[in-house]
């Protein structure tokens, strides 16, 4: 059972896919507050992972609390889990991989949508809490743009401050950095730094990029072959020595994890 300080609790999670075993027995605990990645090659199951936390998928097995509500014995089928399903997910703000802004509309309207969706706040309040948001993502005077006038970091801001516009408790980073050069992955990098120590933010990051989880991270963990295979601090890493982690963080191309 989950602790007062612990955000997510996963115990022996496993989730399949007719004879693939995308997740085997994954059990891990995220403290509130903490910046936890996610590292493993493609296809290991991260984002598979992301999509239990929030309950838009169910493991075959396993429990998986989100404070004490154990998310997994929920059925959206049902009227009531609905509800608490609902409540649930109120938690999380997501950022995607590829930002998934709707390009029809600008940037305010983009960053104000959820909380037109999910709330009841007046046009008043909306407009404050959208340029709060953009404030914080630095991009104060964009709130009239389209996404198509942006560019790709300003976009990932952009999604960053509607993923936060419902003041989440945890946020979901699916790949913040894919698609962005090195000076606008660390500009990204900065503002979870920034997000997680003005707001006290618990972010969950799935990432391949080795420098990102160590510069960001509380905790570092590494799924492969549907496993777990390193969870804990990130200083621990210098006596870690299972060897996907080792080739993942040495870039080597021998190792148990397979070139395809």
């Amino acid at each position: 059972m989950p602790g007062p300080d612990d955000a997510i609790v996963l115990e022996n999670v496993c989730k399949s896919f007719g004879d693939f075993n995308v997740l085997n027995g994954i059990s891990l605990t995220v403290k509130k507050g903490s910046i936890t990645v996610l590292l493993g090659p493609s296809g290991t199951g991260k984002s598979v992972l992301l999509r239990i936390l929030v309950g838009l998928m169910r493991p075959d097995s396993g429990r998986v609390f989100v404070g004490q509500q154990d998310i997994a014995q929920l059925d959206d089928k049902r009227s009531r889990d609905r509800k608490t399903l609902f409540e649930v997910r109120r938690k999380f703000g997501m950022l995607f991989q590829d930002g998934a802004l709707f390009d029809d509309i600008t940037v305010f309207e983009n960053v104000a949508f959820p909380m037109r969706m999910h709330t009841k706040m007046s046009e008043d309040e909306i407009r404050a809490k959208v340029s709060d948001k953009l404030a914080r993502v630095g991009l104060p005077h964009a709130v009239d743009k389209y996404p198509s006038e942006l560019s790709g970091g300003m976009r990932k801001r952009v999604a960053f401050a509607r993923a936060i516009a419902l003041e989440p408790e945890i946020v979901l980073c699916d790949e913040p950095s894919s698609g962005l050069d090195p000076v606008m992955s660390a500009t990204l990098d900065e503002l979870i730094m920034e997000m997680h120590r003005t707001l006290g933010l618990c972010f969950i990051v799935i990432s391949h990029d080795t420098a990102e989880a160590l510069t960001i991270a509380d905790t570092i963990g590494m799924l492969a072959s549907g496993k777990l295979v390193h969870y804990g601090p990130r200083a621990d890493l210098e006596h870690e020595c299972h060897p996907a982690l080792r080739q993942f963080f040495d870039r080597e191309t021998e190792g148990p994890i397979k070139v395809v």
